[in-house]
């Protein structure tokens, strides 16, 4: 959850931190902390973002060419300067920076405790620091042997680096559990929990695998090794990624960035996969569609808004494929004990390909035999590894905490795998594949013509940005579309909002229906069209306030709702990839007018490594 930066080099390693720390800020801005080592270790530290570690440390002696920085999601211990990242060992000789939980923190510092080790912070890290000094005092060993026989004892995940005064020319990082990359350029390395850091430097990385220790030492190439002492070559990558896909690009923020980028990031999920005739070809499981063909079932298992795109593929898949779908928590999911067989298709659904509680239930579904697919955003993430099989989205980076264009990416790449098992299984006509092609090709065109109500969307902002509360209503796929939409609102601008299958709201929710209640009904589904006027107008008598989700031409709706947005018309199937644009814009103009910090609500960081 926590960014992780770290350089060694020639250069000044100052300013390469700080802007990593800035470009790593969505994973955690409680505090920040930066150690620097040029003949001694200078270490500047305070509670809050890293704006104000900068304002800490302007004036003061920031030189060197070797450095660790972190900026924190806070886990173990309040998000306080004493509580930030780095941590120092006992002789505070070494320090450390730490994404992760390491969960047999307590007994550790029992042990420790007893050896004389004085703690300054209430953190499994520093625990974790003071360890490794131990060992390597203890046992007369170097610091990475000491690090490896330190890790062998730690129950956890990880993802580490750590600085030595007495050796200022080594690093030493490590990964369980949580995303690590190493970045190599021209005499000089980079460290960092994912490439944004590193895009300006450097084009070669290096993704560490699980339970793998880096040995970075100037002057001298790479050394990995794993927990078992055993070497291995390190396999340098090439990223594909691009500074400006990282930029602001004249927005005020990232979330309304990559809210208007979705019309291309659509398009990016579907390119080379619709081509010639309309035939649908995804690479990465090309393998394994016969698998899914004859399928028992689909468990797709995902969190957040991963979890609301995998509800979605739910409809696709039955509807189209005609396959049974169970959509689960991650996080539940790992710790039942869930029935699957060698006949199961497991499909995983992360952003970042590194969420904990996916990648715990993706370990589970591959020890009981089922085959896994995995659907993700970062190339060379955990997820694309852990996997069997898979296919990454292509929306690019988002850095908004708060996800938009990757779940429209998602819903893309999980339609288009539907409608291809559908087809080559023959559970729909050819004449309704081709329908259904042709109007997803069109799809990125019509999102475009959904963002230009904006204006009108900022309009009505302005009159529900001071409600309570907010209830959302949808039918079939556009129930999942409710729970994203009320997701949205609480995340960034901290208004309560539930999200319902819109029959069920006689069941509980219309108890709290009154004039002060907004009521967000996506009412394009054609199926059951006479259903959603019934509950809007069961709304409407007890004083709600509606505001209407149309497809163009609709007139019992528009004329019964308070406010319409109007959405182009499409097949029922795809209207999620529209329906959501209007609630992710709604969600983002409200914020704003409540004075939030849209990309980096209070609490939340974009990927929870973490449990």
């Amino acid at each position: 959850m926590c960014g992780i930066v770290a350089y060694l080099g020639h250069r000044d390693a100052y300013p390469v931190i700080i802007k990593g720390l800035h470009r790593l800020e969505y994973r955690g801005y409680d505090s920040a902390g930066i150690a620097l080592l040029n003949g001694d270790m200078r270490i500047f530290k305070c509670a809050g973002k890293v704006s104000e570690l900068e304002a800490l440390a302007e004036g003061k002696n920031t030189g060197g060419t070797v450095g660790i920085g972190h900026t924190r999601w806070a886990t173990h211990g309040e998000p306080n300067t004493r509580n930030a990242h780095p941590h120092v060992s006992n002789r505070q000789k070494l320090a450390i920076i730490h994404n992760g939980i390491i969960e047999n923190y307590a007994s550790l510092k029992t042990e420790l405790l007893k050896r004389g080790h004085v703690f300054e912070s209430d953190t499994d890290t520093e625990v974790l620091i003071h360890l490794i000094e131990d060992i390597e005092e203890k046992e007369s060993v170097d610091l990475a042997e000491a690090v490896r026989i330190a890790l062998t004892q730690v129950v956890g995940a990880y993802a580490i680096v750590i600085a030595s005064e007495e050796n200022p020319d080594l690093l030493i990082a490590a990964r369980k559990s949580s995303p690590l990359v190493l970045g190599i350029g021209d005499n000089e390395y980079f460290v960092a929990s994912d490439a944004t850091p590193l895009i300006e430097y450097t084009k070669e990385v290096v993704y560490l695998n699980d339970e793998e220790i880096a040995i970075v030492e100037r002057g001298k190439e790479l050394v990995i090794k794993n927990l078992e002492n055993e070497e291995a070559t390190p396999y340098i990558q090439e990223l594909q990624l691009q500074l400006d896909m990282i930029e602001k690009g004249g927005y005020d923020h990232y979330m309304l960035k990559e809210i208007n980028e979705q019309p291309n990031s659509i398009k990016d999920s579907m390119r080379g996969r619709l081509g010639h005739g309309n035939r649908i070809q995804l690479g990465g499981i090309v393998e394994y569609e016969n698998k899914i063909m004859h399928a028992k079932r689909i468990i797709i298992v995902a969190c957040g808004t991963s979890w609301h795109a995998g509800l979605v593929a739910e409809y696709l898949f039955e509807d189209l494929a005609r396959i049974p779908v169970e959509v689960e928590y991650a996080s539940e999911f790992r710790y039942r004990n869930p029935v699957i067989g060698e006949d199961d298709v497991v499909i995983a659904i992360s952003q970042s390909g590194e969420t904990a509680d996916t990648l715990a239930a993706i370990e589970l579904a591959k020890s009981k035999g089922a085959t896994v697919l995995g659907i993700c955003n970062v190339v060379g993430s955990s997820i694309s590894r852990a996997t069997h099989a898979g296919s990454y989205t292509h929306a690019g980076p988002e850095i908004g905490v708060a996800s938009t264009k990757a779940f429209t990416a998602q819903v893309t790449v999980l339609t288009l795998m539907a409608l291809s098992i559908a087809r080559k299984k023959g559970a729909i006509p050819e004449s309704k594949y081709q329908q259904l092609a042709v109007e997803l090709s069109a799809i990125p065109n019509k999102v475009a013509d959904v963002l230009a109500t904006e204006p009108l969307i900022r309009e009505l902002s302005e009159e529900f940005k001071d409600v309570a509360h907010f209830l959302y209503l949808g039918r079939g796929y556009n129930f999942p579309v409710a729970l994203e939409g009320a997701l949205k609102l609480k995340e960034i601008s901290y208004i309560h909002a539930e999200g319902y299958p819109a029959a069920e709201m006689k069941h509980g929710p219309i108890a709290l229906i009154d004039e002060n209640m907004p009521v967000v009904v996506l009412a394009t589904n054609r199926s059951a069209y006479e259903k959603i006027v019934s509950n809007i107008q069961e709304v409407k008598a007890r004083k709600g306030r509606v505001i209407a989700i149309v497809s163009e031409e609709d007139e019992a709706i528009s004329e019964l709702a308070e406010h319409v947005i109007v959405i182009p018309e499409t097949e029922e199937a795809l209207t999620p990839l529209l329906s959501v644009i209007p609630l992710q814009l709604l969600a983002y103009h409200i914020a704003v007018l409540r004075g939030c910090n849209v990309d980096q609500p209070r609490n939340l960081a974009k990927s929870v490594t973490v449990e």
